[in-house]
């Protein structure tokens, strides 16, 4: 593992720190049920506040290994949620996209998965981490969403039901179906949620998607809970 780049970490806390609003932070603490607190920064305030930091050429990450240490070390010591929003903001910068999309990252998207353990991080971490390496390189990364699939954890189950979530026309039917099937007899909200959720979204995604969703479900039939049911229904009458 590369050096961490403290100058990094202590420049993204620091104003994190600076725009945050307590007043605002324990509303979004409730609202997202989160035992770690927040700084009451809003999403466009903190895009706005991450943007110009990041592309700082004094903060600018230069190598692989420096880039996995340094977001491992703003997440694993985060005190605040928007430190790990910040991590993520960093692992899906435009400067690290070679590094974002190779394999190599998996074990450290799994990681954020397992240790944030909560929707808001584990969707974003399987629609724009997960998603993009699986898209670039199926042969290897298809099969690693058929073991996480079966996971013990119930978040890596969710990452890889929702790992083709912006994959449109790209998506592997067989692969969902095959991240689907091993989780229809869990009784978990987040898990039945996602079923239904990657199966609306896949519905969308132009010709003959809808249709396929519509047999698949039917195919399904009383195995689909009836939560996944009206999600993966929802738009399609």
């Amino acid at each position: 593992m590369g050096a961490v780049r403290d100058d990094v970490v202590n420049a993204v806390c620091r104003e994190l720190e600076r725009v945050g609003n307590p007043d605002r932070a324990k509303g979004q603490q409730t609202y997202m049920k989160s035992t770690m607190p927040f700084r009451g920064i809003g999403a466009a305030q903190l895009r706005a506040t991450l943007r110009p930091l990041l592309a700082d050429p004094a903060h600018i990450l230069t190598g692989r290994d420096e880039w996995e240490a340094t977001i491992r070390r703003i997440w694993d010591a985060a005190q605040f949620r928007e430190e790990r929003y910040a991590a993520l903001s960093i692992s899906r910068h435009r400067l690290y996209r070679p590094w974002a999309r190779d394999r190599s990252a998996m074990p450290l998207y799994r990681h954020l998965v397992e240790s944030g353990a909560w929707w808001d991080f584990v969707d974003e971490i399987a629609a724009h981490l997960v998603g993009p390496v699986l898209r670039v390189q199926p042969e290897t990364e298809s099969e690693r969403m058929r073991s996480w699939a079966i996971a013990d954890n119930m978040w890596v189950r969710r990452a890889a039901i929702l790992s083709q979530l912006l994959s449109k026309d790209e998506t592997d039917q067989q692969l969902l179906l095959d991240c689907i099937r091993p989780n229809l007899a869990d009784r978990e909200f987040f898990i039945r949620k996602a079923i239904g959720w990657s199966l609306r979204q896949y519905a969308r995604s132009g010709t003959g998607a809808a249709e396929w969703v519509h047999r698949n479900v039917n195919e399904l039939g009383p195995r689909l809970s009836p939560l996944s049911r009206r999600e993966a229904l929802k738009h399609l009458g």
